[in-house]
């Protein structure tokens, strides 16, 4: 009896310390996350991209200067096969780092599904990072179904629409259309005046990858329908009236020859399309490439154009934006000491100012286009104002777990099929909202 009591000890004392050692929070002590001499170590999973990590790994040594207990591992997420199943890889080996930046709502969703992230609006502090940073009205869409936020946006890229406003002198107007009636007048000009040239040129019209829907549908979406959710934790909630209309609009360009859905190289650049969706990740590559684009000389920039009889500046857009995760297997301190982090980051408005400087991704604050620390960097890059002054105007991702397999019916159901003409707006609305229900069941 004593040897069984003995082998259970044995074999009880075995299979802890191979779970202390599975949790990948190497080297912690105990269960409280502290090293030797009371210093609590955080591993932080930066985006893969150079001038995130090394904006990251400024902003640690700069927080362990001021909090010696405090130990910041930065080094990036591995791309193989791709930052998001790397980080699954992570929590399924319990090797979870103990925060992460570059997660997107839809796969919060994922994570926060199977419990492995921490709802940051019950840590303490959580607030008081939101107030410092002026970003409760920015982060209010991100909030999930089940009333908790999941993840602290970092950037958020409000996508807007770009013109080739030079084109759109030459048939009379000063400024960009912005309803589909006034689009669609325009499109009759440019197609009498040049029957090579079209108002959209843009091949992923017609294909069904789920993330190309963020950069067509959500933009033109969102603005009809005033920011809707679309699809609300479990529940399909879409505005019909407003994807009909959406729906409609492409359909009416299609019928107008106004869309051109081909591989067609730098079609926007070159002058081939005079409407596209422009990031502000686009203005680098045209300083070395495309010199000769100039804003408001050869381009300007607009919210998504909104049906007749509605208000454009109340606009709303997709926000191409992504943030920062605790995961729930960080311990206590740790989860404490990331929380601190992060207000300290962001408790000053130049630390932003860094961050837009080093990555140009504006950060998602209500104050970015009238805070002072940052009409410098404005000023000097004027195409960026649109962007910043838009920030509490767009909508993230869906919060679902399948947003990949949705966004996908999308364009299989809708809006490809429309493109090509093989289906009416309404009946293209009516079966994509079934197939969307059937897979949310």
């Amino acid at each position: 009896m004593k040897k069984n009591v003995a082998l259970l000890l044995l074999v009880g004392m075995i299979v802890a310390v191979l779970s202390a050692c599975s949790t990948g929070q190497g080297g912690k002590a105990e269960d409280s996350g502290e090293a030797e001499g009371g210093v609590t170590t955080i591993e932080f999973w930066a985006a893969p991209n150079p001038t995130q990590q090394a904006y990251w790994q400024e902003m640690a040594k700069a927080y362990e200067a001021e909090n010696p207990n405090v130990k910041i591992n930065v080094s990036a997420i591995k791309e193989s096969p791709s930052s998001e199943a790397s980080i699954q890889a992570a929590i399924a080996g319990r090797s979870a780092p103990t925060m992460s930046e570059n997660i997107n709502r839809g796969f919060a969703a994922q994570l926060a599904a199977s419990k492995a992230l921490v709802p940051l609006d019950t840590l303490p502090g959580f607030q008081d990072i939101l107030s410092s940073r002026n970003m409760t009205e920015t982060i209010e869409p991100w909030t999930f179904a089940d009333g908790h936020q999941y993840v602290l946006p970092i950037y958020s890229n409000a996508m807007l629409f770009g013109w080739r406003i030079d084109i759109l002198k030459d048939l009379g107007y000063e400024q960009p259309p912005q309803t589909y009636g006034e689009i669609l007048e325009l499109t009759k000009k440019l197609k009498a005046a040049h029957k090579d040239k079209y108002l959209w040129a843009k091949a992923d019209l017609i294909d069904p990858t789920a993330w190309k829907r963020w950069f067509d549908f959500f933009m033109l979406y969102n603005a009809a329908s005033g920011g809707n959710k679309f699809i609300e934790g479990d529940s399909f909630v879409g505005d019909e009236a407003a994807g009909v209309e959406t729906l409609t609009f492409i359909d009416n360009l299609r019928k107008e020859n106004g869309i051109l859905a081909q591989n067609v190289t730098d079609p926007f650049e070159t002058g081939t399309s005079v409407f596209t969706d422009l990031g502000p990740w686009t203005f680098t590559m045209w300083k070395e490439k495309f010199p000769e684009m100039k804003y408001n000389e050869t381009f300007a920039l607009t919210m998504p154009p909104v049906p007749d009889g509605k208000n454009p500046a109340e606009s709303k857009t997709f926000a191409d934006t992504k943030g920062i995760v605790i995961y729930a297997d960080a311990t206590e301190a740790q989860q404490k000491a990331a929380v601190d982090f992060l207000k300290w980051v962001y408790s000053k408005p130049e630390n932003d100012l860094k961050w837009f400087e080093q990555t140009m991704l504006p950060p998602a604050r209500d104050d970015l286009s009238t805070n002072e620390a940052f009409k410098a960097i404005l000023d000097a890059n004027p195409q960026l104002k649109p962007y910043a002054e838009n920030v509490p105007n767009a909508i993230p991702p869906m919060d679902n777990a399948k947003y990949n397999e949705l966004q996908t019916l999308i364009g299989q159901e809708a809006l490809n099929k429309v493109v090509r003409g093989e289906i009416s707006p309404a009946d293209g609305w009516a079966n994509m909202k079934k197939a969307i229900e059937d897979a949310l069941k």
